[in-house]
């Protein structure tokens, strides 16, 4: 889109540099065939291609006018043309148009010299027609508007001569005309005008003063051609070298001296320097005896007429021990197998002294106990060997430093360190970091979950310290825990391979080897154990009441005192530790404030003392509640009925517990009926009994006659138990029954006479 939004074609303007703000251009909408109603729709506006916008385009008219006036000489300089170049960009659809102004040139600049005296010094015995070229003006307009040509004001002796140069600039030339006499006129003095060619021109004006020389003739005389010094390479910088002198016959200024150092090296200009007045040599920087050994240096005289004479200054440099010796390594070893026999050559070097004489000669050591020595093996030759055996795992690396020294006074020295590291031979085997690991898994952990680390080292270095770990298969016959873990090979992190029960695998053993890189690989073993942690995956399991039943019977007789054990509810948790610790209560219960139960035993007792007013029959809901988080729980239904024998308990039990409950309006109805049928009866059981007890005193006499006398036979505990009325039920022993029965009763029914209560003194009757 902006492609095809683009147009090729340039459009070009002028206007004049230091224009008014708001000074008319063009009329882009005009020349782009476009109305002010469209550019104003179509949001024209200008991309400048610098940083600054120097034109605003009214989007009404279409006018492109001056936003801020333009100086060319600070836009372009020199430079010629000068333009401005933007883009006009319309939107719906997406066009852009290029255009450039051209920033014309106005005469705003006069030509200016540098110096507003210009001094020009002139022997008099120069010759006519000799020319002397002048400072240029400077204009910074460019075109017919910069400087055109020079003239001078009227004189004698001089004219000028505008010259042109290849870049279009000007510069002037004086030419003598005549002659000077300096006896006649000691110095002319005269002004240049440069002048531009603009309308109206503009002019800048210098003043010419012309010193005229006096001729010398005799030249300054040195008192030695050649000066011969020392000087020791250690003097420091301003060090007096030699004072050199010459005189001159002429009187004034042809007889003042100046000294110069004539026509020398770079290198004797940065050495050396002279006073020019005294003629005194001294040294710019301090002189080295191994760098050069003798200098010459060329020294001019030359008086105040221009005239000069040269003499030759010859500096020796006398040598110091100012250069310590050098350790240059021709070859080296930097990496040596730790294996490495003794003697086994690390390093050749050589040693140098740029000093001559006794501050030349050297002797080299090996600094600190190091396994290795020095040998010489020529002059200034020397070897770097081992003299031991080493062991990288106890010194990686060496850092050897080479000390030679020479004999000069005071004696100069110099140190070189090499590094020397060792390489690796695979000689340590990995090492666990603890013998026996112990880590702990939850039972029912998902697979690949983390459960631990293993962590082994290696002294050794690359392959030969890259622990690989892997699980020792288990031998045949054993428990396959390697099925249940497994070992990341390069981190040693054990995960899980899959979820465990607690209750079937609490605790598994197995050994982990760590093998190195090396070859041949060197290995280590260790112990993993895992313990399993015990999660609450498993609900309490009731034994007692059976789970199956629907509810257990339990007796009670209407006389239990507070505290009877009516039952005991037992139950088992198959996990572990807290998840395994049962607590019991009581959900629900026909009547709550008859019966509690033991929290943590189960046994359900009596809260208070039973009276004739509790209901025959009550059913108990016991919650058994683990420890666990979240817990679990079991409940079991135990149904109680209050008696007073064991036939009327017979006869409770038949029925169902909910059928007996009756509402406290309806006994009460039945007990007016209860007392009058009562009321009836008592006269009738009056007689009745004392007619029984007459029949029965007859009946016995007439058995005792009959039968032999009767032996009772009480039934002990073991009897008990062994027809399973004892150890079936869930009273605890204090609480069994004691029975009795005749061996000539005729009844199929017994009765419960009491229970047999524990006391200090024994077991009750």
């Amino acid at each position: 889109l902006c492609a095809s939004g683009m147009r090729a074609e340039t459009a070009r303007y002028s206007v004049p540099e230091e224009a008014e703000r708001g000074s008319f251009v063009a009329n882009m909408a005009k020349d782009l065939g476009l109305t002010g109603e469209e550019l104003l729709a179509r949001q024209a506006r200008l991309v400048p291609e610098g940083e600054k916008q120097y034109f605003q385009l009214n989007q009404h008219t279409g006018d492109l006018v001056v936003r801020e006036q333009m100086d060319r000489e600070e836009l372009c300089g020199q430079s010629e043309p000068c333009l401005l170049r933007f883009e006009m960009l319309l939107e719906s659809p997406l066009q852009s148009f290029r255009a450039e102004v051209r920033l014309t040139d106005i005469n705003d600049h006069a030509p200016v010299f540098l110096n507003k005296e210009i001094v020009l010094k002139i022997p008099e015995s120069a010759v006519p027609q000799t020319r002397f070229l002048l400072e240029s003006a400077h204009d910074p307009d460019v075109g017919n508007n910069s400087l055109q040509h020079y003239s001078i004001s009227s004189n004698e002796y001089f004219h000028v001569y505008t010259q042109r140069r290849n870049d279009g600039g000007r510069y002037a030339e004086l030419v003598l005309d005549r002659a000077l006499d300096r006896e006649q006129q000691a110095e002319v003095a005269f002004s240049i005008t440069a002048v531009d060619g603009g309308t109206p021109p503009r002019s800048g004006t210098a003043l010419i003063r012309v010193v005229v020389l006096d001729i010398n003739d005799n030249i300054p005389v040195f008192t030695r051609s050649v000066y011969k010094v020392s000087v020791a390479e250690n003097s420091s910088q301003d060090t007096l070298v030699v004072v050199v002198s010459a005189r001159d016959l002429d009187a004034g200024t042809n007889g003042e001296i100046a000294y110069s150092l004539f026509q020398n090296s770079e290198e004797n200009l940065q050495t050396f320097e002279i006073n020019p007045e005294t003629g005194q040599i001294r040294l710019k920087k301090p002189l080295d005896y191994e760098e050069k050994k003798i200098y010459e240096i060329d020294v001019q005289a030359t008086d105040g007429g221009g005239l000069s004479t040269h003499c030759k200054v010859e500096v020796q440099v006398k040598d110091v021990n100012d250069n310590a010796p050098e350790v240059i390594i021709t070859s080296l070893t930097s990496t040596l197998s730790e294996a490495a026999p003794a003697s086994t050559v690390v390093a050749l070097f050589n040693v140098r002294d740029r000093d001559s004489g006794d501050n030349g000669r050297t002797t080299c050591e090996l600094a600190g106990h190091q396994p290795f020595r020095i040998t010489l093996l020529a002059a200034d030759a020397y070897a770097l060997v081992t003299s031991e055996t080493l062991d990288r795992e106890q010194v990686e690396e060496y850092n050897l430093t080479v000390r030679a020294r020479d004999e000069g006074s005071p004696a100069l020295s110099a140190s070189k360190t090499l590094l020397v590291r060792l390489l690796d031979v695979n000689d340590n085997a990995p090492t666990f970091t603890q013998a026996v690991y112990t880590m702990v898994m939850s039972e029912n952990e998902p697979a690949g979950r983390s459960i631990g680390q293993l962590s082994a080292t290696d002294p050794d270095a690359g392959e030969n310290a890259r622990v690989r770990y892997a699980l020792v298969p288990s031998p045949t016959g054993t428990l396959a825990a390697a099925s249940f873990v497994s070992v990341d090979a390069e981190s040693g992190t054990v995960r899980s391979l899959r979820p465990l029960d607690y209750e079937k695998v609490r605790a598994f053993e197995v050994t982990v080897c760590a093998a190195d890189g090396g070859s041949p690989a060197l290995s280590a073993q260790a112990v993993l154990r895992v313990v399993v942690r015990d999660e609450n995956d498993n609900a309490p399991v009731l034994l007692h009441p059976p789970p199956d039943s629907s509810a257990a019977g339990e007796l009670v007789p209407r006389w239990a005192p507070s505290g009877y054990l009516v039952a005991k509810v037992v139950a088992v948790d198959a996990d572990a530790g807290q998840n395994a610790w049962l607590s019991y209560e009581l959900a629900k219960a026909t009547e709550p404030g008859l019966f509690r139960i033991g929290l943590h035993s189960g046994e359900v007792r009596t809260a208070r003392a039973v009276t004739e007013r509790d209901a025959a029959r009550h059913k108990l809901i016991v919650l058994v509640r683990d420890r666990g988080q979240p817990s679990r729980s079991a409940t079991a239904t135990i149904a109680v009925a209050l008696v007073d024998g064991f036939s009327d308990a017979f006869h409770q039990l038949g029925h169902d517990p909910a059928s007996g409950e009756q509402p406290q309006v309806a006994e009460e109805q039945m007990l007016t009926t209860y007392l009058i049928a009562s009321l009836c009866c008592v006269s009738s059981l009056f007689l009745l009994s004392v007619l029984g007890l007459t029949t029965n005193a007859l009946c016995k006499t007439r058995v005792r006659a009959e039968l032999p006398p009767p032996s009772p036979s009480c039934y002990a505990d073991g009897d008990l138990a062994s027809n399973g009325v004892g150890s079936m039920g869930t009273l605890s022993p204090a609480y069994r029954y004691e029975m009795c029965l005749t061996s000539g009763s005729g009844r199929s029914e017994f009765r419960c006479l009491r229970p047999v209560l524990a006391s200090p003194h024994g077991h009750a009757e």
